[in-house]
């Protein structure tokens, strides 16, 4: 039963506690409840992590062995037809509880972090990976777990493992590089503004990435659903987009940032023996942190190497182009 996988619930029209806090006090107890996500902490304590300068740019990457299993999941239709859904709660593991959020959500520990505190972040019914509909969730989470979190999002075709499930992800505000970088007013270029939203681009990046800024919910709601649409239209698919998401509200605005996709895994992903390198770029990776489970990869990748994977699996300018002209 869903209630028993219940550490407390969110709602926002009742007194209580943050959202924030609540998570905060979830991980603090699954950590003494639930041995393996413990562990796993004590692991990321002792995580290498160093800086890459790119041309423009700079990168962390972050040798983290636990996310083996995340990096090189299997997505392809069979594979997941085939396996038993992990975020449905009849799936979870016995120690593992949540916190019910408008009873549609259930926001668990990610039990394979990246970050000090990583909340993995899905619906109680087994619904497809796709945005569309959960827009407004999306900015009314990264408004209540603010100033303290971010919300990404990763797409069913680039990077979700869970390509069956629709889930969001969370990390504290400020550690994936985009977050800092697009404050930097020497990278800022506003190419529109309507309807209360700001539409921004960062200069010199090394990959294509589109910010939306505003104060109004509503606004940037639509604004969203229409991006989409544009994106869909000219990738001439039905189904959703390829891109990678990151949702923060800070200072009474929301910020979306929006990696458009060309492919999700680079070529030297697939590539035999000593040449294959296990970079799966997701919203974090594309972010600017990017994740090598293998201490070798960790090793040997260099600015180049991210530069090239970053160009590979982006957009290309001239599509990148028609995205905004047609906002």
């Amino acid at each position: 039963m869903l209630s028993l996988k219940v550490f407390a619930s969110f709602n926002p029209h009742s007194p209580g506690d943050s959202l924030a806090n609540l998570a905060v006090s979830l991980l603090k107890e699954q950590k003494l409840r639930w041995r393996l996500l413990a562990d796993a902490y004590e692991s990321l304590d002792s995580v290498k992590v160093r800086e890459i300068h790119c041309d423009g740019f700079s990168a962390l990457l972050q040798c983290n062995s636990k996310r083996i299993i995340s990096t090189s999941a299997n997505v392809d239709d069979k594979s997941v037809r085939e396996r038993k859904c992990f975020l449905c709660f009849e799936n979870l593991p016995e120690e593992q509880q949540g916190l019910l959020y408008r009873d549609e959500f259930l926001i668990l520990c990610n039990p394979a972090p990246i970050f000090p505190s990583h909340f993995t972040i899905s619906t109680v019914q087994h619904t497809r990976q796709e945005i569309k509909k959960f827009i407004a969730t999306l900015l009314s989470l990264a408004k209540e777990l603010s100033p303290e979190f971010t919300v990404f999002y990763n797409g069913p075709r680039c990077g979700a493992s869970a390509p069956d499930h629709m889930h969001f992800q969370a990390s504290p505000y400020g550690l994936i590089p985009v977050e800092r970088d697009a404050d930097d007013v020497q990278r800022r270029i506003l190419r529109k503004k309507e309807s209360a939203v700001s539409f921004l681009t960062l200069r010199k990046y090394g990959r294509h990435v589109l910010l939306l800024e505003s104060e109004n919910q509503t606004n940037l709601e639509a604004s969203l659903i229409k991006l989409l649409g544009i994106m869909q239209k000219i990738a001439g698919t039905t189904e959703e987009p390829m891109f990678n998401l990151l949702c923060s509200f800070q200072k009474n605005a929301w910020r979306v940032i929006i990696f458009p996709r060309h492919k999700h895994r680079p070529d030297v992903y697939f590539r035999e023996g000593e040449a294959r390198v296990l970079i799966s770029p997701a919203a974090v990776d594309i972010g600017g942190l990017i994740i090598t489970p293998v201490k070798r990869d960790y090793e040997i990748v260099d600015a180049k190497m991210i530069e090239n994977v970053f160009a590979e699996v982006s957009v290309t300018q001239d599509v990148f182009e028609e995205i905004i002209s047609e906002l």
